[in-house]
């Protein structure tokens, strides 16, 4: 499959040179309802004389009284679009009513408190269901949706909450089995239908996540012009906020590492209240949430706006094996083909740069050796895939194999170096230094889509932009 990013995902800034123009499927209410009816229909065709049942994500109390800002379930919404808690779909494929949605009624004392609700009505008439019922319903009525059907698609641990709720109305299921009825008997996680689906990205999402690219671009830009020694690093978190909700985000993909100095030296550093030294180089890992679709993006910048020369040697290191990784980015490859290929420039680099040999190894094969060597100071994997979750579902292995990738899959690739400051087996002069290079590439039929690639990363690029502040 083709894919192509809209011109209008990338208006305001972000130029994908290496990604064809195509149209963008949304703006209209229609169209959008059609990309979810689309989604079920292929899901009808997957379950066969399976059902599926999917729980809405759970409102979550943040402390006291105050909760959690709500984001939908990925699972949810990737097939209803629906964006409201306390709901129940379920997905019955040759039946009269084969897409069910269990939902809050109008209630007019609650929604002057809350906001709208779209109501039975809305369900049916703008979020496609053929059956709305209220979600006080479900337990008298979902035992009776299930029978006829075998086997049931449920991710247990997805929201944890309602697995106890789910497995009472399996045991009432059992109960109409008494009368000779057929129901339930066999459960299946719901990963094996459906996130092989959404690994998989269509055209529109791809679309979206170039939108969310592009916004997170600016937000990295925004903090390195801003950046300067007196300030924190909750300035520079303050200021991607800012740029994700301008650009029209609707929150981050997840918490912002801003880290300077040795604090890069922590992998998921997320305290981001330090103050930024004049030597520290800032390691900001963020991306933001577009229509559900998230970005992740890792730049590193020095606060003088000058590399020195070791976080120049560093960093030129991360940045060659991380450019080698981008282009390796293509149909039949693997993610550990890419990160051995990784692993094999770091640890040829950390020797050159004096870095001392692993204490112990015993075998002689050289990616062994590589990754003896470069494992101290780069102890995560290269790649994950991205999408409606920023570490995202979908398979890995198959047949105990791994997955080749292929077209329409977008991974991250982000090969780091970290060097904590109490490392005393490691050449000084590069001892507090943390840098990871990180950016959403699109598996395309040809060549890598790299959907972040307007954000600055050569060492030149990046000194540029920090000198515009």
């Amino acid at each position: 499959m083709a894919h192509r990013v809209s011109q209008t995902a990338k208006q305001n800034p972000a130029d994908i040179a290496d990604c064809p123009a195509g149209e963008r499927a949304l703006g209209f209410a229609g169209v959008v309802a059609d990309i979810f009816s689309k989604r079920r229909s292929a899901l009808m065709t997957s379950l066969g004389d399976s059902a599926l049942v999917i729980p809405a994500a759970s409102v979550r109390i943040r402390n006291g009284d105050v909760d959690h800002e709500y984001r939908q379930d990925s699972d949810f919404h990737y097939l209803t679009g629906f964006d409201e808690p306390q709901s129940v779909a379920v997905f019955r494929p040759g039946t009269d009513e084969p897409f069910v949605l269990f939902a809050r009624p109008h209630d007019r004392s609650r929604e002057i408190w809350e906001g709208p609700r779209a109501g039975l009505e809305g369900a049916r008439a703008d979020f496609g269901a053929d059956l709305a019922l209220a979600i006080e319903e479900l337990d008298a009525k979902l035992p009776g949706l299930l029978t006829g059907f075998q086997r049931v698609y449920y991710r247990f641990n997805g929201q944890s909450d309602f697995d106890k709720r789910f497995l009472a109305i399996l045991d009432l299921c059992r109960r109409l089995g008494r009368q000779g009825k057929t129901y339930p008997t066999e459960i299946v996680d719901t990963e094996t239908i459906l996130h092989r689906a959404r690994r998989i990205k269509s055209d529109d999402e791809v679309d979206k996540m170039a939108r969310a690219a592009a916004i997170t671009g600016e937000a990295h830009k925004a903090a390195m012009r801003l950046a300067r020694s007196g300030l924190h690093e909750y300035h520079l978190d303050a200021a991607l906020r800012n740029e994700f909700l301008q650009g029209g985000a609707q929150r981050a993909a997840y918490p912002s590492i801003v880290a300077s100095g040795n604090n890069a030296t922590y992998l998921h550093y997320v305290e981001n209240r330090a103050p930024l030294g004049a030597d520290d180089l800032v390691l900001i890992d963020a991306g933001c949430e577009y229509e559900y679709y998230a970005s992740d993006v890792t730049r590193c910048f020095p606060v003088s706006g000058r590399f020195t020369p070791a976080q120049r040697e560093l960093y030129e290191l991360v940045l060659q094996s991380q450019i080698d990784a981008v282009n390796a980015v293509r149909p039949g490859a693997t993610l550990q083909a890419i990160h051995d290929g990784v692993r094999a420039t770091l640890a040829e680099g950390l020797r050159a740069l004096g870095f001392p040999p692993p204490s112990s190894l015993s075998s002689s094969d050289q990616a062994d050796i590589d990754a003896a060597w470069a494992k101290p100071y780069f102890m995560h994997k290269t790649s994950h895939y991205l999408g409606m979750d920023v570490h995202d579902v979908g398979p890995y292995f198959q047949d105990g194999a791994q997955l080749p990738l292929e077209s329409g899959v977008v991974v991250t690739i982000e090969p780091g170096l970290y060097v904590p400051a109490d490392d005393m087996a490691a050449p000084e002069q590069y001892r507090g230094i943390g840098i990871r290079i990180e950016d959403d590439v699109l598996v395309t039929t040809g060549a890598p889509c790299n959907l972040s690639s307007d954000i600055p990363k050569s060492i030149e690029d990046v000194e540029r932009e920090c000198a515009r502040g």
